[in-house]
C-alpha cells in the first residue's frame, strides 16, 4: 500500500475547529478509501523544504504567524507540481501566491496588512462565519467532477474574500474560478496545468461530523498517494526536516 506524506500548513490551534477534525477525517480516508497519509503539521513559520512532500494542505485558521510562510509552501506546491489543496485561509493565500509571484501585483491581504495601499483581499460586505451557502461549480472543473454535480452547500466560517476588481486580471493571468455563489462571488479556484490544485473559500474539513471526508478531500488525498506512487517526490525524512509534527491521535 502507499503511503503519502502530507504537510498539513497552519498554526495548529484547538480553536480551529478544521483542526479539530484533521485527525478523524484522516483515519476515516484511511479505514473507508484505503488511502494512507502520513502527516505532519507545518507551521507558517518553518515552510522550508516541502518539496519533498506528497501533498500540502493549507488549512483555515488565519491570520497565519506568518503570511510569508504561508505564501512560500503554496508555491512550493505550485512550482514543483505537489498536489495542493487550500481551505479558506489557504484559498486567500493562494490568491496571494499567484497575484504575487506570477502576476507581479503589489496586493495585500487587509486582515494581515490593513495599511497597505492595494487589497488583493477584503473583508466581506456580509461575512460567512457560521454560514452554510450554495456554490455553482462551473461545468466540466474539477470541482465539479469531483463533487459530481453543478451545485453543493457548503460550511464557511470567514470574513475574507477576493476583491472582485482582481477577478479579470487573474483569470486572464491563468487561474480558474470554478465556484461561485448565486451573486457570482468567487468561492473556489483551480489551477488548469497542475496536477491538483484546487482552494476553496469554504470549509470541506466542516462537512458532515467527521466520519465520511467530503469529495474534495478525498480527491486530495487520491491526488497525493498517485504522487507518491509516481516517484516524484523529492527527498526523504521532509516532513520532521522542515520542523513539523506528526498528527498524532488528536489535533
Amino acid at each position: 500500500m502507499t503511503t503519502a506524506r502530507i504537510a498539513l500548513v497552519g498554526d495548529r490551534s484547538l480553536s480551529v475547529q478544521a483542526h479539530v477534525r484533521v485527525p478523524s477525517l484522516l483515519e476515516a480516508l484511511r479505514e473507508r478509501d484505503g488511502l494512507t497519509l502520513d502527516a505532519y503539521w507545518i507551521p507558517t513559520t518553518e515552510t522550508e523544504g516541502l518539496e519533498g512532500f506528497d501533498g500540502i494542505w493549507t488549512l483555515p485558521g488565519s491570520p497565519y504567524r506568518s503570511e510569508a510562510g504561508a505564501v512560500n509552501a503554496i508555491r512550493t506546491a505550485r512550482e514543483h507540481g505537489i498536489p495542493f489543496l487550500g481551505t479558506c485561509g489557504g484559498f486567500q493565500h493562494a490568491l496571494l501566491e499567484y497575484a504575487r509571484n506570477v502576476l507581479s501585483l503589489p496586493v495585500a491581504h487587509a486582515e494581515n496588512d490593513p495599511d497597505a495601499d492595494e487589497f488583493l483581499v477584503l473583508p466581506l460586505a456580509c461575512s460567512l462565519v457560521g454560514h452554510e451557502d450554495e456554490v455553482r461549480l462551473a461545468p466540466g472543473s474539477l470541482a465539479e467532477k469531483i463533487i459530481g454535480a453543478e451545485r453543493s452547500m457548503e460550511k464557511y466560517l470567514c470574513g475574507f474574500g477576493l476583491n472582485p476588481r482582481y477577478v479579470p486580471v487573474l483569470e486572464e493571468g491563468g487561474l480558474n474560478f470554478t465556484g461561485r455563489d448565486e451573486t457570482g462571488a468567487v468561492r473556489a479556484l483551480e489551477l488548469p496545468a497542475h496536477p491538483f490544485f484546487l482552494a476553496t473559500l469554504f470549509q470541506p474539513e466542516l462537512a458532515g461530523d467527521g466520519t465520511r471526508p467530503h469529495p474534495i478531500i478525498t480527491a486530495f488525498a487520491s491526488a497525493a498517494v498517485a504522487h507518491a506512487g509516481s516517484g516524484a517526490r523529492g527527498r526523504a525524512g521532509a516532513g520532521l526536516a522542515a520542523g513539523g509534527q506528526p498528527v498524532g491521535g488528536g489535533a
